[in-house]
């Protein structure tokens, strides 16, 4: 298994948007970097993978829930720094948008949770400002 702490060039990551009627599929991560936050499914893209297989296979991994991948949405860097400089994680992450197919949602492999979310309850949730912003380009927060 690969230690993505303090890498020596930057990681890409895959999220998947999905909506299904006025609800949002979200996990509560419970992994760094992002731990205990509550973000769109996803995570790393593996060698040889295309940016929608690997967020087919990770929402499914974290979800159970069958999706399938289309176009990137939204992309943006997540770099977390020590005190003394050094990086401790880089991501390029690459929110694609999904279509639900089927299932209900549990969590699994790195979510502590995962659930579907209705629009109006995305405020008392702690929901990261990155995903904040991908969501705005589909509903009105």
């Amino acid at each position: 298994m690969t230690n993505y702490e303090y890498p020596d060039a930057p990681r890409v990551g895959v999220g998947a948007v999905i909506f299904r009627d006025d609800c949002v599929l979200l996990i509560k991560r419970g992994k760094s970097p992002s731990k205990g936050m509550w973000t769109v499914p996803g995570g790393k893209l593996e060698l040889g993978e295309t940016l929608q297989q690997a967020a087919e296979r990770e929402v499914l991994e974290e979800t159970g829930v069958s999706v399938i991948a289309k176009n990137p949405v939204h992309i943006f860097d997540m770099v977390a720094r020590e005190n003394d400089g050094r990086i401790k994680y880089h991501y390029v992450i690459v929110d694609v948008e999904a279509q639900y197919i089927s299932g209900e949602p549990r969590a699994g492999d790195d979510a502590d949770d995962a659930r579907w979310v209705r629009f109006d309850d995305l405020k008392q949730l702690g929901v990261g400002e990155r995903t904040v912003a991908v969501l705005k380009k589909f509903i009105d927060l």
